[in-house]
């Protein structure tokens, strides 16, 4: 494309930083780099019509690591890691909620629950062992002991007869957070370029060339958050995509339904939405056909959650399907974020383990830090 003059001059000239995508460690990083470098020339670049990835299609969980995935963890961490790592994503909440306000992404307290199979038996009994020892482990980040058992009260069924259930984990509206991030940078003078998709960079002493599907450009710095599209990027073998299935119900009068839901150690995940109940998950069915980069869904993963719809959420209560789609992650061999300067210019914030919601603002201020 053969630019004109005036669209190089305003747009694409004198750039101080370049962010590649607007999801939410971009937009977030874009904003902490401009209340530090408040002149600052600020372009942000993103693929899709609207931020791609996982930012605008996740499940709106704001969660910490059900105790599954925390024991799950212990197997491969210390403890100290594992305490920081909760300590991250319970700081990135209330990042965000600070720098976003409660009411502009909904923020909602009803807890957050793991429920267990009949199959599962063991693994509950596990937990339950163990409860008191992670509590202990805890209890620093969220003031008081998160785990706790309970009834259970929602009626589902061919499952355990308690859950275990973290009071302080939340649900937040992903649409409002990010269409408020949006308004944000907008305000803030930051430009985003939409449907601009980079394809290649060099960097250089003073300045990086960048070159898009588009049109070519210099920048002073080039940071790159596009979590699990980076790996192209970076040339970055430790970042993998993966692929989460969602579908949504119509909404089903007189919902009981209150909370977040962690199944089969968090493959699968479900919570209320407007009188309606989101489903997701399924990727350890296929864990080769997921490691993608590519949307969409599939019969398989499909029909394992109209199954546990049918099954056990929502038992003798008719239900219809009103929407599916899918998001991609960035997931690696261990649940650390990637936040490094890459070479000379170039810095990332990438890796988020599909804890974006929780930890993406503080990624994003950890990226705009480095520099």
């Amino acid at each position: 494309m053969n630019l004109s003059y005036w669209e190089y001059k305003s747009w694409l000239s004198n750039i101080d930083f370049t962010i590649v995508g607007s999801g939410i460690v971009g937009l977030n990083c874009a904003l902490q780099l401009q209340k530090k470098y408040p002149i600052a020339k600020i372009l942000i670049l993103e693929k899709g019509f609207l931020p791609q990835g996982a930012s605008t299609k996740n499940a709106g969980f704001a969660c910490f690591g059900s105790i599954s995935e925390i024991m799950s963890d212990l197997k491969t961490l210390s403890e100290e890691e594992v305490q920081k790592l909760v300590q991250k994503r319970w700081n990135g909440i209330q990042l965000l909620r600070k720098n976003l306000g409660n009411e502009y992404i909904d923020f909602q307290n009803h807890g957050g629950h793991e429920i267990f199979t009949l199959e599962q038996k063991e693994l509950f009994e596990t937990c339950l062992e163990n409860q008191t020892k992670i509590n202990k482990l805890l209890k620093s980040v969220f003031g008081k002991e998160p785990f706790i058992k309970i009834k259970n009260t929602f009626n589902f069924k061919n499952i355990q007869e308690h859950y275990i259930t973290n009071n302080f984990e939340s649900q937040i509206d992903t649409g409002k957070m990010m269409q408020r991030l949006l308004q944000l940078v907008q305000v803030n003078n930051i430009t985003i370029l939409n449907s601009i998709n980079v394809v290649d960079y060099i960097d250089g002493k003073n300045e990086v060339h960048i070159k898009t599907n588009n049109f070519e450009f210099k920048t002073k710095k080039l940071i790159i958050t596009t979590n699990g599209f980076s790996s192209k990027l970076l040339k970055e073998e430790t970042i993998k995509p993966a692929r989460a299935q969602v579908l949504i119900t119509k909404p089903i009068l007189n919902l009981h339904i209150k909370g977040t839901f962690h199944l089969e150690e968090g493959y699968y995940y479900f919570r209320n939405i407007d009188n309606r109940i989101l489903l997701g998950g399924g990727r350890n069915l296929d864990f080769k056909a997921e490691a993608t980069t590519n949307f969409g869904e599939t019969k398989i993963i499909q029909n394992k959650l109209e199954q546990l719809l049918n099954e056990t959420i929502l038992p003798e209560i008719p239900f219809e399907i009103e929407h599916r789609w899918s998001g991609i992650m960035g997931v690696g061999n261990n649940k650390e974020p990637i936040v490094k300067q890459v070479s000379n210019n170039v810095y990332c914030g990438v890796r988020l383990g599909g804890m974006g919601i929780a930890i993406g603002s503080t990624i994003g201020k950890e990226v705009a830090d480095l520099l």
